[in-house]
């Protein structure tokens, strides 16, 4: 009995240090590739009635956003596998839906106390507000305070929660069906496939979430919104209901390639370090 916990809690912390580098390398490899299109759906969202976007820095504040998204992800996944893997022991197979929506769900709360200051960093730097990441975490800090940082963190949780469930929800369901069907594990490229059709209905359904969350982001000290519902309500009278579908073609574009990329590293990245464990323990065995 005492053998199978010690294998059981091994197992765990693999678990839990394999999903926190493939996490991190997905997170940094997406980050860099689609960063231009993210400051294009930041700009349009942030923007009031009919502005013209800015074309110019669509890499900015780039470096430190990486810092915050590596740990964040890895986080995120590192919390996320283990999770998911009691929860199907837990629930039925006919429920594995659940485990999957609530482990997702259980990821995104874990990570999410780096994602909201990394966010707050990034939306401000994507509108040119700060030169450098420290310039804005130093002065956010001394004008805002650390609720600056936080800025949004409601609305934060209110699209991302939903967004990480659903997204890998979706994904893994759509695994499971597909090698049912196919009776083979899946290819890199039909992980991509998978991972971009999540990515776009998820996407999709969360953009006028992420509308308020941006809004909220960057006020900063204008505080023309006081809440989710005050910024709500003030969208709606000021820009019409069109105004909560800002920026969703750069956004699904961006999740749903992201959803690829993000899916397809994990998967890569899980199968080495999984295949690099068993190399050791059959060396271990002999």
């Amino acid at each position: 009995m005492g053998g199978g916990e010690d294998g059981g809690s091994f197992d765990f912390r693999r678990l839990l240090f394999d999903g926190a580098v493939a996490g991190a390398a997905a997170g940094v490899v997406v980050e860099t590739a689609l960063y231009p299109i993210d400051t294009v759906k930041t700009r349009l969202q942030a923007a009031k009635g009919i502005s013209k976007i800015e074309w110019k820095g669509l890499y900015a504040g780039l470096a430190g956003n990486i810092a915050g998204v590596l740990p964040a992800s890895a986080i995120f996944v590192g919390v996320y596998e283990p999770t998911k893997r009691k929860l199907l022991e837990i629930f039925p197979e006919y429920l594995s839906a659940v485990a999957h929506l609530t482990a997702g769900a259980i990821g995104g709360a874990a990570s999410s106390l780096i994602r909201v200051p990394t966010e707050v960093v990034k939306q401000r730097m994507q509108l040119s507000e700060f030169k450098s990441a420290p310039d804005a975490v130093r002065l956010i800090l001394r004008k805002e305070g650390i609720k600056g940082l936080y800025a949004g963190y409601g609305s934060f949780l209110l699209r991302d929660l939903p967004f990480d469930a659903i997204q890998f929800c979706i994904y893994e369901q759509l695994r499971i069906g597909y090698k049912l069907a196919a009776k083979r594990d899946l290819k890199d490229a039909e992980n991509a496939i998978i991972g971009a059709f999540a990515g776009v209905f998820t996407g999709a359904v969360t953009t006028p979430l992420d509308v308020l969350k941006t809004r909220l982001m960057v006020q900063g000290q204008a505080n023309q919104y006081n809440g989710i519902i005050s910024c709500a309500k003030t969208i709606l009278r000021e820009e019409g209901a069109g105004a909560f579908l800002k920026g969703i073609e750069p956004r699904v574009l961006w999740i749903g390639i992201g959803g690829s990329i993000f899916f397809l590293v994990l998967e890569k990245t899980k199968l080495i370090l999984a295949e690099k464990n068993n190399h050791k323990e059959a060396k271990h065995r002999l």
